[in-house]
């Protein structure tokens, strides 16, 4: 994985926590489930050690993911943002041209997205029409049921 991948300094520290949690935690607790696992006889026939094994290989790949992702990471500073086009860690305010509907979406990384908070991704068909764009620039973006238009209304921090 060689892209780099762009977070706030407080996405890196819950990544920082989840894997200190997945090594001194979860990593000791799949060792031991095999352990009790292994106890209990003929591990070819023995359903609950092949399911701890195969937990503790989801949990290794899970740490090397983690570990992979935080090595690509830079930390974005809101101070160093310009907000006289749209950019990653930008709010916009759009306007849909048909509905006639406004909303407001925050920029982040694919690490950050949370439509709920109305995080979108940089990499999303949405994310990716409104890169780059000024306030008064109206935004073409191919969603799964055709073109939509967004007028860009304000950028801000």
């Amino acid at each position: 994985m060689s892209d780099l991948i762009y977070v706030t300094q407080e996405t890196l520290e819950l990544m920082q926590a989840e894997l200190q949690k997945l090594k001194t935690v979860d990593r000791p607790a799949a060792s031991r489930a095999i352990a009790e696992a292994r106890e209990k006889g003929d591990l070819k026939e023995n359903a609950e050690y092949d399911a701890a094994k195969e937990a503790q290989g989801l949990l290794e790949a899970r740490i090397g993911k983690l570990e992979g992702e935080m090595a690509n990471v830079r930390i974005l500073e809101t101070s160093s943002i310009d907000t006289s086009k749209v950019s990653i860690l930008t709010k916009v305010t759009i306007t849909n041209t048909s509905t006639k509907k406004s909303v407001t979406y925050q920029i982040v990384s694919e690490k950050e997205a949370d439509l709920k908070l109305g995080k979108i991704s940089i990499t999303s068909p949405i994310g990716k029409g409104l890169l780059g764009k000024k306030p008064g620039e109206i935004a073409e973006v191919k969603a799964p049921n055709g073109i939509l238009t967004f007028r860009v209304d304000e950028i801000k921090i």
